[in-house]
């Protein structure tokens, strides 16, 4: 463990020395040292392996605790790894199952199509037919994919995150980090990761997601093969299809790169705002777009959650965006954890309105500044600024939003996200206040307000 320590403690310390020497150690100017130190931090975390590489990935969703710097390094972090040989993918399947994979699956292939920090995938064929728990059979002979997690994987990263722990408090009790908690960012790291090293979690939501789903022709997720499927390896349909950063090498296929945009951005506001269930690791990777028009989700291993009451805030909250209203935006935040005091409340109100009319209205070009993305890591930001605390999750939906956004911009740049999400958001709040229990508990409340306006 000590050892471990200190060859971690080496790497961020060798790192930050060469970004020293970039910088001349802070001669070229803040704002150099900054970039270059955010680059350090980045590439220590790519070489110290898994756990890092997920850490980075959480440090992203947080520009209201880390620089902007070092919140878009982390963005650009790659999450891929040099594939390990055969003969370890296959020994954990014969752990998982005590077969070998030509047992359990024909054309088994050695070599990977992707590898990355925690699992990598190869493909195969299904043997005999299989009756999904959603969806039509997969036949026999159907082309499969086989995600297999890294031998050693899960092992390796606890090891790495009671030892980054342990650092963490040293360095709370040295005075050392005063911004944000590191302790509490690794608790909420590790319950995270501790999904993701199962499987048969991912299988699952994608199974809830396929249902949810059901009825949109658009949408598609890959169906889950669960006899072949368990705590290290998941066997789920092969979904052919370009990603979104292939999309110029299907422009002559005739496939609606509008629709699918907007289509893209309300499936993903139905998962938020209707199902409570949402995909939160999308990114150009996990998107696919299909020769049939479709648009394909893949890797379900980051979800997240949210209760009928939260989903109601947040509706509430999108419609505060869509309507440039601070005064709501702030109300049904703090239904949602984010907790202003009295006292701050009319500058972080005057800046937040600064914020929201930035944004394009609808029917207007929006560029950088008047995007989604600019809007929430902004308010991220002005809440850190005002030292107020960002409940567990909020950073994490504010940055799904933000890539929903980015992936639909990649399919048609133009979009105009606000503008299209506006007539979703409205149906769905009316839907919501029209709820016989929502008008049950805001009658009183509403009879109190017109009470006072008829007296006044």
């Amino acid at each position: 463990m000590a050892s471990r320590g200190t060859h971690i403690a080496g790497v961020v310390a060798r790192r930050l020395a060469a970004a020293a020497l970039r910088s001349a150690f802070g001669l070229r100017g803040r704002g150099v040292w900054r970039r270059e130190s955010a680059t350090a931090w980045r590439l220590a975390f790519e070489e110290l392996g898994p756990a890092f590489i997920k850490l980075g990935q959480l440090i992203s969703v947080r520009p209201d605790e880390f620089s902007d710097e070092l919140v878009a390094e982390m963005q650009s972090m790659q999450d891929a790894v040099p594939a390990l040989p055969a003969p370890e993918i296959r020994a954990v399947i014969r752990s998982e199952f005590g077969r070998e994979p030509e047992d359990l699956w024909d054309g088994f292939e050695d070599e990977p199509i992707a590898s990355a920090s925690i699992a990598q995938v190869h493909r195969a064929r299904l043997k005999r037919a299989y009756r999904p728990v959603w969806g039509e059979e997969l036949p026999a002979g159907a082309r499969v994919a086989v995600k297999v997690i890294r031998p050693g994987a899960a092992e390796a990263i606890r090891a790495d995150v009671a030892v980054a722990r342990r650092l963490a408090e040293r360095a709370v009790r040295l005075g050392l980090v005063k911004r944000f908690d590191p302790v509490a960012l690794l608790d909420e790291f590790a319950e995270s990761v501790e999904r993701e090293l199962d499987m048969r979690v991912e299988g699952r939501f994608a199974d809830r997601f396929a249902f949810d789903f059901r009825d949109d022709p658009v949408v598609q997720a890959p169906r889950i093969v669960w006899p072949l499927t368990g705590r290290r390896v998941l066997t789920m349909e092969f979904i052919e299809g370009w990603r979104l950063t292939e999309v110029d090498a299907v422009l002559a296929e005739g496939v609606d790169f509008y629709g699918l945009a907007v289509h893209g951005a309300e499936a993903f506001m139905r998962q938020v705002f209707v199902y409570g269930r949402y995909h939160a690791d999308l990114h150009p990777a996990n998107v696919f777009v299909t020769p049939e028009n479709r648009i394909a989700y893949l890797d379900f291993g980051i979800v997240g959650y949210l209760t009928p009451e939260e989903r109601y805030n947040i509706t509430q909250v999108m419609a505060a965006l869509v309507y440039r209203d601070p005064d709501r935006a702030l109300a049904y935040s703090e239904k949602l954890g984010v907790h202003v005091p009295p006292e701050k409340v009319p500058a972080v109100r005057a800046e937040l309105g600064k914020l929201l009319d930035a944004l394009a209205r609808p029917g207007e070009a929006a560029d950088e500044q008047s995007s989604f993305a600019h809007f929430g890591y902004g308010f991220l930001r002005l809440l850190g600024r005002h030292g107020i605390e960002i409940p567990s999750g909020y950073g994490m939906l504010i940055k799904s939003l933000a890539t929903v956004e980015g992936c639909s911009r990649m399919l048609y740049p133009d979009i105009d996200i606000i503008g299209t999400t506006q007539p979703f958001t409205t149906r769905v709040l009316a839907r919501a206040l029209a709820d016989p229990a929502v008008l049950r508990e805001r009658l009183p409340e509403a009879v109190r307000a017109a009470l006072r306006v008829l007296v006044a």
